[in-house]
């Protein structure tokens, strides 16, 4: 049966009934109220893994990295406060600003030489092949390990039986001691760097690509521009978001670079690439000054955070230039 509202007339006052669509609506949305009564639980259920993984992993490593920071402590014996020592040895210790100079001259390096290199893998990949060998060839050295590459490049560069170092004898009738040079050790690693980290920016730079409409290069053609000017005037633009992505985590990931130095030049020669990561290691596993070397990390923790906020703001990295 068909309910039909009615009005009824009482003592001046009128009454409606409620229609059943009315009454079918109230009904299903106490029915979805009570089926999601306990979405909440199993929420908070589903995130206790992360949740829990964040807090011992990350929140309390953190919060005790500060607090190790204003003291003395050297594994063996309890925490010394002494609070703002670390922080004034360090900015008296010309090893720590020798170590930031060399670790600022890497990242340029291999900030520079990466991105131009990537950017130019991922354009030949995009115009010239669609092979899907070939590009997944493009990632095989970011597959292999930080510390089996640094190895390879090694004996690769060694001054005397090296084949990077045989073809150099062949051509100008002397070696060059790529490690075994301050002049020359910071750039080799750099290039070791680049070689393993291209693929994977390659990767990311080409996938941006793809994301450009035909339609802007097509209108291009037709405006009687060069592809150089396509390049430099609708490719880049359009590309500012991925780039600036690439741009910081390749600046993080040159500014945490350990595993290759310590592999090739353990620093050397004459401290001349001992990175700051590297310093940071021996003052803690070698000297086990933990608190001081503590110190150092979060310095370049908070390092880290002002140059990629900084960046982030100077090229507005969530808007594109299609907007």
């Amino acid at each position: 049966m068909v309910a039909i509202s009615h009005t009824e007339h009482r003592s001046g006052t009128v009454t409606t009934a409620p229609s059943a669509r009315t009454t079918k609506k109230k009904s299903a949305h106490r029915g979805s109220a009570a089926a999601h009564r306990n979405d909440g639980r199993i929420a908070l259920l589903l995130i206790a893994p992360a949740v829990a993984g964040f807090l011992v992993f990350f929140a309390y490593p953190t919060l005790r990295g500060i607090y190790l920071s204003f003291t003395d402590f050297h594994v063996l014996s309890a925490p010394n406060w002494v609070g703002l020592a670390n922080i004034t040895q360090m900015l008296n210790d010309e090893v720590f600003w020798s170590s930031l100079w060399a670790t600022l001259y890497f990242v340029v390096l291999a900030v520079v030489i990466g991105i131009l290199i990537s950017l130019a893998t991922a354009v030949v990949l995009h115009r010239l092949t669609k092979s899907t060998v070939i590009r997944g060839l493009i990632l095989v050295p970011f597959l292999i390990s930080a510390v089996v590459a640094a190895v390879v490049w090694s004996w690769m560069l060694d001054p005397q039986l090296g084949i990077v170092n045989v073809l150099i004898s062949k051509l100008t009738g002397d070696s060059i001691k790529f490690f075994g040079s301050s002049d020359w050790a910071i750039p080799s690693l750099a290039l070791i760097s680049v070689w393993k980290s291209m693929g994977y920016n390659a990767v990311l730079i080409f996938a941006g690509l793809q994301t450009i409409p035909v339609t802007v290069y097509e209108a291009g053609r037709i405006d009687g521009a060069t592809e150089f000017q396509m390049f430099r005037r609708l490719t880049i633009p359009l590309l500012r978001p991925i780039l600036v992505m690439v741009v910081i985590l390749t600046i993080i990931s040159s500014f945490q670079v350990f595993d290759i130095v310590a592999v090739t030049t353990q620093g050397g020669p004459a401290n001349a690439s001992n990175v700051l990561q590297m310093y940071i290691y021996n003052k803690a596993f070698e000297q086990f000054d933990f608190g001081y070397a503590t110190t150092m990390s979060l310095a370049l923790f908070v390092m880290l955070i002002a140059i990629t906020f900084t960046q982030l703001r100077l090229a507005r990295a969530n808007e594109s230039d299609t907007n």
